[in-house]
């Protein structure tokens, strides 16, 4: 009996420290800004915002997991850059930007895309050989169809040329607890946000699109266009308790104050 419940015990996954994991860095890339002050209303489903303008960002992530390379979200589409209905104008390309870093499209291993909507899904079609990494219900919206999404951009997965990898909940990419998408519906229904854990600066968490900026995010205000309010109030009450169970520098993708959280590009944190 002793020995069955050693050796059950030496099954057991070792905490991630006593792991020999990968080094992990992660890259904050400028994907795009508003083109003028944003309105603030159809953010804010209270009414507390209406009225008010401030700018936004659009973000892209570059994470190094030893030899495997993924983007977290990739921006605008550049053919839309200063189009006034999208609201975001950008200067270099996704694909410049990583060349400036070393890495060129074919390095890419994986696409992690936070949800579809346009600006975080522009240049995904620019890593055709990746595997893409998304919410099951958001690829579904994606197959179907719909005006929220632009299918040419997901051509290289539609067409099956590329894997595509569903996510149901949470998913440890690497296994080992370092890069981990974390389910967080309601802004869309396949919605994830991302968890980065770094030997030096700690544990790190991208919202996706949980909240838009600062006083949205202190305030649990949800957006008029979230696909379920319910949901979003519990993936924002979720994501906080993470955040202070773990301790996590929270970096809010559109928010203007938080590029600073993370090194200047081309710096990465570690």
């Amino acid at each position: 009996m002793r020995t069955a419940l050693i050796l059950a015990a030496l099954a057991l996954p070792l905490p991630l420290a006593a792991q020999d994991t990968p080094d992990v860095s992660l890259t904050r890339i400028d994907c795009g800004q508003a083109t003028e002050p944003m309105p603030l209303g159809g953010f804010d489903d209270t009414g507390a915002s209406d009225g008010m303008t401030r700018d936004l960002v659009v973000s892209c992530y570059l994470i190094r997991h030893g030899d495997d390379l993924m983007v977290w979200d990739t921006g605008i589409d550049p053919a839309t850059s200063g189009d006034p209905d999208g609201g975001f104008s950008m200067g270099e390309t996704l694909v410049q930007k990583l060349a400036q870093l070393g890495v060129a499209p074919a390095d890419v291993d994986y696409v992690g895309i936070s949800h579809y909507h346009y600006d975080h899904v522009g240049q995904a079609r620019d890593f055709p050989q990746a595997t893409l990494v998304i919410g099951r219900a958001d690829w579904a919206v994606i197959e179907a169809g719909s005006p929220w999404v632009n299918r040419d951009l997901f051509v290289p997965w539609l067409d099956g040329g590329a894997e595509v990898r569903q996510v149901g909940g949470d998913l440890d990419l690497f296994g080992d607890g370092t890069v981990k998408l974390l389910a967080m519906p309601g802004h869309t229904g396949g919605h994830h946000a991302l968890l980065v854990r770094l030997a030096d600066m700690g544990p790190v968490m991208l919202t996706g699109d949980l909240a838009h900026y600062t006083s949205n995010y202190e305030h649990d205000r949800v957006p008029t266009f979230n696909d379920d309010r319910a949901d979003s109030l519990a993936s924002l009450d979720r994501f906080k308790r993470m955040a202070e169970a773990y301790g996590a520098t929270v970096v809010i993708q559109h928010e203007p104050d938080d590029i600073a959280k993370l090194p200047a590009f081309p710096e990465a944190a570690h």
